[in-house]
């Protein structure tokens, strides 16, 4: 964790409300470093659906490997994360640390193992000591509720440079419910299912199927919109509990994807999952800059997004935002690079309000002081135009600065 906030970091906090059902607790375990929050520890209501999506890594951690197995009983009771280790490519090592650590919260609750979710964050490669959680859990099964979303959130952090927190709040049946959710993230930061490690917890009554379903259909638009550094983590992973609480208050159960409801939950979960990851790429490891990419005019939407990736992705774009510098020329080379549909005449390219390419060659009205002037901003949109049809996307990344590289070199010390 670093002790320079980034610069592009929320202003403030929001008030995030109690989800019943759900408790927190924090603890030292020493997992990398002595002294320093590494556990965290959160408790559901018995009955709790559960969804998840997770990394599509070849390489997927241990953790991964579990939750994956798991996540089609639906139901859950606990989730364990720590930092400081990823417990991913750690072998037969790995495996058995995963059970060890179901084994020592399952004794804890007195619940099945099969409902028991893990994740872990960190080092690459170092076997996880697991042990090390039976010397906090029955602490942390005893202390659950003291600890605040804030402090769960800290808990996860590891190259962060603050904690990542979202809430919305909707009414059904008359009777408000609420969406808070928690991530971690800076580095190794381009999801190809979900964001790094993200909980998300409601109190409304949804069922397993449907609870699946609006997770995975929200992820492309959040989580798989975002992009630091182009690397895919190990270790990606979202999960979603629904606590079903709100039904003391009268709240039915939403038991199918037809129900009316789904749809006013559908769009909180979309600007609570949207928030996060837009807080993840503003704590991006030495990011400055915050970049919206936005490409229309493509030939589908899908080749729309792979455009804004390549843009998004590009070691020189990200630099030249760095820089300051209003390269255009480089959007050019990562939009040909892309390997999709474009017609270099039909091209045009902005930065912010001020187009600086069309048709093919420099805008004749191109004013170098102006687009100079966009790109000295905090907040950056680039946006093209591919002028083939109605296709559209928009992604969300950070500069490339020298500290990016500090970061990384120091990683492991």
């Amino acid at each position: 964790m670093s002790t320079t906030v980034s610069p592009l970091a929320p202003a403030s906090y929001p008030d995030m409300p109690e989800i019943r059902g759900v408790a927190f607790a924090t603890a030292s375990a020493g997992i990398k470093y002595k002294g320093r929050t590494d556990v965290l520890l959160a408790t559901v209501a018995e009955g709790t659906s559960v969804a998840g999506v997770f990394t599509k890594s070849r390489c997927s951690s241990a953790p991964v490997d579990w939750c994956k197995d798991r996540i089609g009983g639906g139901t859950a009771r606990a989730l364990l994360v720590n930092s400081g280790n990823a417990n991913a490519f750690t072998g037969k090592r790995g495996k058995a640390a995963v059970e060890l650590s179901a084994q020592i919260v399952s004794g804890a609750l007195g619940c099945p193992d099969s409902e028991i979710f893990l994740a872990s964050t960190g080092v690459i490669g170092e076997p996880l000591p697991a042990e090390k959680f039976s010397g906090v859990v029955d602490a942390l099964e005893a202390d659950q509720g003291s600890a605040s979303w804030l402090d769960a959130a800290r808990a996860i952090m590891t190259t962060d440079t603050y904690p990542k927190v979202a809430t919305a709040t909707v009414e059904l049946d008359g009777v408000t419910v609420s969406i808070n959710g928690i991530a971690k993230g800076a580095g190794m930061i381009a999801p190809d299912m979900a964001t790094m490690l993200s909980f998300i917890f409601t109190d409304a009554p949804i069922a397993p199927a449907v609870l699946q379903a609006l997770l995975s259909g929200e992820v492309d638009g959040s989580f798989n919109a975002v992009t630091v550094d182009s690397d895919t983590s190990t270790s990606d992973t979202v999960l979603l509990f629904a606590t079903g609480t709100a039904t003391e208050n009268g709240v039915d159960p939403v038991n199918a994807l037809d129900d009316p409801r789904v749809d006013i939950l559908r769009a909180a979960l979309a600007d609570v999952m949207v928030d996060l990851a837009h807080q993840i790429v503003r704590d991006g490891e030495g990011a400055r800059k915050f970049v919206e990419v936005r490409v229309d005019g493509a030939e589908s939407d899908a080749s729309a997004k792979k455009i804004a990736l390549s843009i998004a992705n590009s070691p020189l774009v990200k630099t030249a935002v760095a820089g300051e510098d209003a390269n255009w020329g480089r959007v050019v080379m990562a939009v040909g690079k892309a390997g999709e549909p474009a017609d270099r005449d039909r091209l045009a390219i902005w930065f912010g309000d001020v187009r600086v390419a069309v048709e093919g060659e420099r805008d004749p009205d191109y004013s170098e002081a102006a687009a100079s002037a966009v790109m000295k901003e905090d907040e950056i949109v680039i946006r093209v135009d591919l002028g083939l049809g109605s296709g559209q996307a928009s992604v969300w990344t950070c500069d490339l600065t020298k500290e990016y590289v500090a970061i990384n070199g120091d990683y492991r010390s």
